[in-house]
């Protein structure tokens, strides 16, 4: 079943294949900061030092959104979606508890359940680079925890003192708003519903990083998709061609980056590299690729599309299942 009138089904598979067969899908996303996120481990913001440009050759430190926060959060997505249409249940398919094996979230992305089975993700995210330097794209922020009388001062409470201030204060660095992370998200061997399963993911999902904080808050932009038959550039190589094609006084303001200016440097960049690749790609990038992403979030936007897609992605997954995918056996019985 056709989803989609403005792709050629060559690019895609008529059935998830067992074994990679050359085919890959690139989406093309930059990733926005609407407010304050955590990209960290053990307590500090992830950063790495790299090369400014491809063609600066000036040393600076960067923002990094490492892959699993970014293919996590898409993913838990998908599967809310999946138990809300009724396509999976939490009893019989938990993240990183308990997998069903058989729907498109299982199948696409993958897991690893021991003796039981394992199956690879076939969406391929590595760590992405902030265009900007580390020093310009956090802040510091002082966090405190009030008593319920909304002041730090006790009035007794759980046998304190009255009027003793607490000591419940923190410091923590945040990414600022406004921080850009080029990213480029890869689908193997995609079929039709599978293509459409992934782009969803990443068009809906709007919180990354620390999941016990509140902010998070971040919009995917999408400027193209790339069909090939093999890998393209890092996101890293990506970030540095931009970052090459800001004006030096956009570079050294201390204002955001204005996000058409982004935009328009990163498609320039994209096109420019995609031109130094030897493999064989079709690209649909800049106006090229605004008729798919209109009726993608035409056939998204409404009930009976977003069902037929996860349909046809769970009917995909369950023939792929039943054909390569051992059932649970049951546990031997004690005697």
């Amino acid at each position: 079943m056709s989803l989609l009138k403005t792709l050629d089904s060559k690019f895609f598979h008529s059935d998830i294949p067992y074994k990679p067969m050359g085919k890959y899908v690139h989406f093309l996303t930059i990733r926005v900061t609407e407010s304050y996120p955590l990209f960290q481990t053990d307590g500090e913001l992830n950063k790495a030092r790299v090369r400014a440009g491809i063609d600066s050759k000036k040393t600076i430190s960067r923002l990094s959104m490492f892959k699993r926060k970014q293919s996590t959060p898409e993913r838990l997505v998908g599967r809310e979606l999946l138990r809300n249409y009724g396509l999976i249940t939490a009893e019989e398919c938990e993240y990183n508890v308990k997998f069903a094996m058989n729907n498109p979230d299982c199948i696409i992305y993958g897991f690893a359940i021991g003796d039981s089975g394992s199956e690879k993700s076939k969406v391929v995210v590595d760590t992405a680079f902030s265009i900007t330097p580390f020093d310009e794209s956090h802040e510091s922020f002082t966090l405190n925890a009030p008593y319920e009388n909304g002041t730090m001062a006790s009035k007794g409470e759980n046998n304190t003192k009255v009027g003793e201030v607490t000591s419940r204060i923190n410091q923590q660095d945040h990414i600022r708003p406004q921080v850009f992370f080029p990213s480029i998200v890869t689908l193997k061997d995609p079929t039709e519903a599978g293509f459409l399963y992934v782009f969803n993911n990443i068009l809906r999902t709007r919180h990354y990083g620390a999941q016990t904080t509140r902010t998070g808050r971040v919009r995917n932009e999408l400027i193209g998709v790339i069909f090939a038959d093999g890998e393209i550039v890092s996101n890293l190589r990506w970030t540095q061609a931009i970052y090459d094609r800001l004006p030096d006084e956009v570079l050294q303001s201390i204002d955001p980056l204005d996000e058409d200016l982004v935009m328009e440097k990163a498609t320039e960049a994209i096109q420019a590299l995609m031109a130094e690749e030897f493999i064989v790609h079709t690209d649909f990038i800049g106006e090229n690729f605004q008729p798919l992403l209109t009726e993608v979030k035409t056939l998204t936007g409404t009930e009976a599309g977003i069902l037929s897609l996860l349909n046809q992605a769970d009917k995909e997954a369950k023939d792929y299942a039943k054909k390569h995918i051992a059932e649970k056996k049951p546990a031997a019985k004690k005697p």
